[in-house]
C-alpha cells in the first residue's frame, strides 16, 4: 500500500522540491503552507509521516508538533530547521519529533531519512500486531513493557515519546553493555546521522529526567566518557 507524506513548508520552492523527490520515490504527497492547514490535513489524510518546517505562518511548527502529540497522534515527524535554530531543534525533539534536517539539505538525504523513519514505524506496528509476547523488563523500580510500548517507575506510567521508549527499551535490553552514540543512532533511528550524535544526548537527557530520582546522579543510564552510555540497575551499581 502506498505511504502518504504530508509536507508542511511556506516556501513554495522547498515544497515543490521535496514533493517531487518523494513522489519520485513512490510516496503520495499532500502539502500545507501554514500550521493550521497542516493540523487540518493531518486529521483529514492521516499521513504516515509529516515533514514539518518550524518557521510557519499562523501556527509555528513547534506548536503543530505539540498539538499533534497532545491529541495522542504519534505520526512520525521529520523537522526542517535553519542551521542557527539549535534551541528550536531541541524543543522539537522534546515535543516528540523523530528527527531533524537543517536547511539547506540534500533531497536525497531527506528521502533516505523519510524511508528510515518509516521502516522503524512499520516494524513497530508489525510487532504490535503479532501474537508473540515479550515479558516486561523489570530493573529496580523500572518496568518496561515492550509489547505495550510503555514504561513505569514505581508503578507510575511514564510519559514517553515513541523514540524515548525505543531508546529506553534498547538500552535496557542491552543492560551492562557500553553502547556508543553511533550504535544507538543506528539501532534506534535505523540509519547513520553522519556523526551527529546530539540527538542521542538530547533523548538520554529526557529519559534521565523521567526515570531517574536524581538526573544529575543517574542510577540507570550512566555516561561512559568519550564513548557513549551504559544501562545499569541499582544492583549493578
Amino acid at each position: 500500500m502506498e505511504q502518504r507524506i504530508l509536507v508542511v513548508d511556506d516556501e513554495p520552492s522547498i515544497t515543490k522540491l521535496v514533493s517531487y523527490n518523494l513522489e519520485k520515490s513512490g510516496f503520495v504527497v499532500d502539502t500545507a503552507a501554514d500550521g493550521q492547514t497542516a493540523l487540518d490535513k493531518a486529521d483529514e489524510t492521516q499521513p504516515d509521516l509529516i515533514v514539518l518546517d518550524l518557521m510557519l505562518p499562523r501556527i509555528d511548527g513547534l506548536e503543530v508538533c505539540k498539538r499533534l502529540r497532545q491529541k495522542n497522534n504519534h505520526t512520525p515527524i521529520l523537522m526542517l530547521t535553519a542551521k542557527d535554530e539549535e534551541l528550536d531543534r531541541v524543543l522539537g525533539l522534546e515535543l516528540g519529533a523523530d528527527d531533524y534536517l537543517t536547511k539547506p539539505f540534500s533531497p536525497r538525504e531527506l528521502v533516505a531519512r523519510v524511508k528510515a523513519i518509516l521502516r522503524r514505524s512499520v516494524m513497530f506496528n508489525a510487532v504490535k500486531q503479532t501474537d508473540g509476547k515479550q515479558e516486561p523488563l523489570v530493573i529496580g523500580d523500572l518496568r518496561i513493557d515492550i509489547d505495550g510500548y510503555e514504561g513505569y517507575v514505581q508503578g507510575k506510567l511514564l510519559e514517553l515519546t515513541p523514540k524515548e521508549f525505543e531508546l529506553l527499551a534498547y538500552m535496557a535490553t542491552n543492560r551492562g553493555l557500553v553502547l556508543s552514540r553511533d550504535q544507538l543512532l543506528n539501532a534506534v533511528w535505523n540509519y547513520d546521522f553522519v556523526g551527529d550524535s546530539r540527538i542521542v544526548d538530547v533523548h538520554v537527557s529526557h529519559l534521565r529526567d523521567k526515570i531517574e530520582q536524581d538526573p544529575r546522579q543517574p542510577i540507570y543510564i550512566k555516561t561512559v566518557r568519550g564513548i557513549g552510555y551504559k544501562f545499569e540497575g541499582p544492583k549493578d551499581a
